[in-house]
């Protein structure tokens, strides 16, 4: 692990823009100048893996570890048994305590690609909350910790109030209510246990992390710190979670690395340089040096240059070569060019459906390959010029596949639109 001297950390999280708030910014950057810290970020196991929500984070802490400082992650094992009703609609699911311990394991593992568990004084940790919660006594809980936490206080925070007071939401549970007690406890166990004097997260977690800075302070008297990070915005101004829709995951079998790639590929222009600026470690001059090259996702465009920068960072190089290859084949390459192993790519890369190998017409099809789900919808897109059959586009909505369209007697490319791609494989 290469140590960075002389560089301001919150200065440049500034700059990336991540930074988006920290408390006692000046004593923080005083301490960070004078010594090497332990700091932490948790993630609660609500799913199989990550997702590119949880990147800055990651990012982050990696940026703190290669000046010197050591990044504790914990798994909230315990927390994930409850959900953090932070800024959420309705109660989140809870998942069985056997899921929740095979997903540490998994996310374990992701989170090894990031982070340096092998560097000396300042190796990574995992850790999960679960080790002192499944056996703490409740009436401890309550004697030593609740006490401590005003519920006028806790009612006024946003991301309480508004599952309180909007009569188009879901009320909050006890159990909800008691999130932010558990998540306080976790910084003032680490504090204790490993000297954790700061935590990260996102921005939704600010009162959180709050609650655990004034915890510290009450019952060990020491002055530690918070400090979030900008959360990722969708098109639609709404957040990157693994709840919504479309969710970009980092594990490779819940998002294929050619969909990671396409994702990062298809960013709008008036948000790729700032994606640049947050994701990645080029320096601003390269940053800048692409913003006459917007709206082209060729290889010389910020898309690209972003893609593929993300795409080696989670996938590694050779599945970014992958990506790469099968990108310039369904974009670039005249399918009468493609090879046998070509289409063997993309079958194990991108949507496909394998069908027997007799006469079916096009709007069975387009149902089988779930580009729309009835006939009177698959007529629809044909007369509107959107279906394409090895990328010539066809508009006979009585149209029966033949062996000439079954490239090597086996593959045949259906296209909707310009980005939606089925293989379809005949036995």
């Amino acid at each position: 692990m290469i140590k960075k001297n002389n560089i301001n950390i919150l200065k440049k999280l500034e700059e990336r823009n991540i930074l988006y708030q920290a408390t006692n910014k000046e004593d923080l950057f005083k301490i960070l100048n004078e010594k090497k810290i332990n700091l932490y970020c948790g993630f609660d196991l609500t799913a199989e893996s990550l997702h590119i929500g949880h990147l800055i984070q990651l990012i982050t802490l990696k940026y703190f570890q290669e000046l010197g400082h050591k990044p504790i992650i914990l798994l909230g094992g315990a927390t994930s048994l409850i959900g953090d009703p932070s800024f959420k609609l309705k109660k989140r699911k809870i998942n069985p305590i056997d899921n929740i311990n095979l997903w540490f394991k998994k996310i374990s593992l992701q989170i090894n690609n990031f982070l340096d568990f092998n560097c000396g004084k300042n190796s990574a940790i995992i850790i999960n909350n679960y080790e002192w919660f499944h056996q703490m006594n409740i009436l401890f809980f309550l004697k030593k910790i609740g006490k401590h936490f005003c519920v006028n206080h806790m009612m006024n925070k946003d991301s309480i109030k508004n599952r309180m007071t909007n009569n188009n939401i879901q009320g909050i549970s006890f159990t909800e209510f008691s999130y932010n007690l558990l998540q306080s406890y976790d910084f003032a166990y680490l504090n204790k246990k490993f000297d954790v004097i700061l935590q990260i997260g996102g921005s939704d977690q600010w009162g959180n992390i709050i609650s655990g800075i004034d915890l510290i302070k009450k019952i060990y008297k020491k002055k530690v710190f918070g400090l979030t990070t900008n959360l990722i915005i969708k098109n639609d101004g709404t957040k990157f979670g693994k709840t919504e829709k479309e969710a970009i995951w980092l594990d490779h079998k819940k998002t294929n690395p050619y969909k990671f790639f396409q994702f990062w590929l298809n960013i709008p222009d008036s948000i790729v340089f700032k994606f640049l600026n947050m994701f990645t470690n080029y320096e601003s001059k390269i940053i800048k040096s692409f913003y006459q090259k917007q709206n082209n996702i060729k290889k010389n465009s910020p898309q690209y240059l972003l893609a593929t920068y993300m795409t080696k960072m989670v996938h590694g190089e050779t599945n970014l070569v992958i990506s790469k290859k099968i990108t310039n084949l369904l974009f670039y390459e005249n399918i009468n060019n493609f090879s046998e192993n070509d289409f063997l790519t993309l079958l194990k890369n991108i949507h496909n459906i394998s069908l027997e190998n007799k006469s079916f017409d096009l709007p069975t099809i387009l149902i089988l390959s779930k580009f729309t789900s009835s006939r009177k919808k698959a007529v629809i897109l044909i007369k509107s010029n959107s279906i394409f059959i090895n990328n010539q586009n066809i508009s006979n909505t009585n149209f029966i596949f033949t062996d000439h369209d079954k490239k090597f007697h086996h593959f045949t490319l259906l296209r909707k639109g310009k980005k939606n791609f089925c293989l379809i494989y005949w036995k």
